[in-house]
């Protein structure tokens, strides 16, 4: 039996061969095409062509014939990344944002960035699976324990203009984070060096500890809210891009680590009332929000990322607001 599939916003805009193939990748064009020709693939009940605009609400026909082209269990890459079908689909639906040029994810905690050795799944070779006829390119990153917005281009003209603008700043930031701490002062600029997970107040001291190169680290931030001396609500917004920056200035910086912090946390105890309510292993650091200018239309986009399900009956218990 024919399944029928509606377009969600996240598709609007694509043309149907495209949004067949990420779907089916391993259908050759020419079976498409023929199925077209055949009346078998429809949109909207109408015969199709392969080059249809797909707008949100369009249903489309999938002849059932079609089933076997989506039943290769594991797609394994020369760099040896190996990620299902299924695995495909629930980054599919981690997508907030999608177009011509660019796609933004809402990345889930775990799920690295970038792929590489011993790396079995990555966001960049998952994409360029999903999107097999762009040109999948990363324009910043996001720490593998980090969940939150993360935007990817689909071309190189694309890709050189986002990346110029991350690596200028003219793209903004903000994250959000559960300090186990009592942050103070409120809000503040934390303007330090580091190198090897440590900090160092100026760059003499990094240069005569460890004769390396110092990296300066720039982050404001903002305590939103409190819990009883215990846990801190802060938002970030980072105005360099350092490795484990945010990680690193809430440890030794704020002196209170991200909650879920296996790397630079401390042995610093929560209270046991709160203890229960932190049985996972994930980070407590959400790239919340961020503000960019679209590369082909120019208009200033701002994206957020909805909070994950394991800091959700946190957030709630606490009574912590988005900004």
């Amino acid at each position: 039996m024919a399944e029928m599939i509606e377009v969600s916003k996240t598709e609007e805009g694509t043309r149907l061969l495209r949004w067949f193939l990420r779907r089916y990748p391993s259908m050759p064009q020419r079976e498409f095409y023929k199925l077209c020709r055949g009346g078998q693939i429809r949109v909207n009940s109408s015969r199709a062509h392969g080059q249809e605009i797909l707008r949100a609400g369009d249903v489309v026909r999938i002849p059932p014939t079609v089933g076997s082209y989506a039943q290769t269990n594991v797609k394994k890459t020369e760099s040896g990344e190996m990620f299902s079908l299924a695995d495909l689909e629930k980054l599919r639906k981690c997508i907030i944002h999608s177009d011509e040029d660019i796609v933004v994810f809402n990345k889930p905690a775990g799920l690295a960035v970038q792929g590489g050795t011993g790396i079995r799944k990555s966001v960049d070779k998952m994409a360029a699976a999903l999107f097999p006829y762009d040109k999948i390119s990363l324009v910043h990153r996001l720490d593998k324990e980090t969940s939150g917005v993360l935007v990817v281009a689909k071309n190189q003209r694309a890709a050189q203009i986002l990346a110029d603008a991350f690596q200028n700043k003219s793209a903004h930031k903000e994250y959000l984070a559960l300090l186990n701490g009592d942050v103070k002062p409120k809000r503040g600029i934390i303007d330090n060096y580091m190198i090897k997970g440590q900090v160092f107040d100026s760059a003499a001291r990094v240069n005569g500890g460890t004769g390396q190169r110092p990296q300066r680290a720039i982050t404001e931030y903002e305590v939103l809210t409190q819990a009883g001396g215990h846990l801190s609500w802060v938002l970030f917004s980072p105005k360099t891009g350092r490795t484990h920056q945010l990680r690193i200035h809430s440890a030794f910086s704020l002196h209170a680590p991200i909650v879920g912090d296996t790397l630079y946390g401390t042995e610093k105890k929560l209270d046991s009332t709160l203890r229960s309510m932190f049985a996972t292993n994930n980070l407590f650091l959400l790239a919340y929000k961020i503000t960019f200018q679209h590369p082909t239309t120019g208009k200033m986009m701002t994206l957020r990322a909805d909070v994950p399900d394991f800091m959700k009956p946190v957030i709630s218990f606490l009574e912590f607001k988005l900004p």
